[in-house]
């Protein structure tokens, strides 16, 4: 998705563009918008997108690389808001509070984050050679990794990866969507998770 900032002045968005590229990746973007709001993420094909922003394929190919870094690309400045919010932000979710409480905050946000953009996040995981290459994936992992080492977990990498399953996109629509749990219940239920790892260090 976007590339990870070292500092809050670093922009998270895409590169400057020509003032035409730049309009020309907006209309793209937005034919692709209104394929997926009408007929879900799953059905947006690089030859869909072509034909509704009546182009041709390879330009489609061109401008976005594949589908995976088509759906990245929707994602974009949804992911670039919540990874200001996490590292430059307020606290309990950006610096200043314990990692304890940046954790909850953290996965609580993520939750409602893949609530709200599931759809595209489970398209762009599948279409992806790895997902869990993902550059916003690394930054997510990283940042709770990290938090992990300053509560004094042992092994906070691998730890890590215990978490970031939790808040997989995929289980998250699933348990919301199919079996019906509200979002209240996942976010308490990963306030106790975390909170029952850290007691124990």
């Amino acid at each position: 998705m976007s590339s990870i900032p070292l500092q809050p002045d670093v922009p998270l968005g895409p590169p400057h563009e020509r003032s035409d590229a730049a309009r020309n990746r907006e209309r793209l973007l937005c034919a692709a918008r209104e394929l997926v709001d009408e007929f879900g993420a799953e059905s947006l094909t690089m030859d869909a997108l072509a034909c509704k922003a009546n182009v041709g394929k390879g330009t489609v190919f061109r401008r976005f690389g594949s589908r995976a870094g088509l759906m990245m690309t929707l994602l974009s400045d949804s992911e670039s808001e919540f990874q200001r919010g996490f590292m430059f932000g307020p606290p309990p979710l950006g610096p200043g509070a314990p990692p304890a409480e940046r954790l909850v905050a953290f996965g609580e946000g993520r939750i409602y984050f893949v609530l709200e953009n599931g759809e595209l996040l489970k398209a762009a995981g599948s279409s992806a050679h790895n997902r869990f290459d993902v550059p916003a994936t690394i930054l997510a992992h990283r940042h709770i990794e990290l938090l992990l080492r300053e509560a004094g977990v042992g092994d906070p990498w691998v730890m890590a990866m215990s978490l970031m399953a939790a808040l997989d996109p995929e289980r998250i629509v699933n348990d919301v969507r199919v079996h019906g749990i509200s979002p209240k219940r996942l976010t308490d239920s990963w306030s106790e998770l975390v909170t029952r790892l850290l007691r124990a260090v």
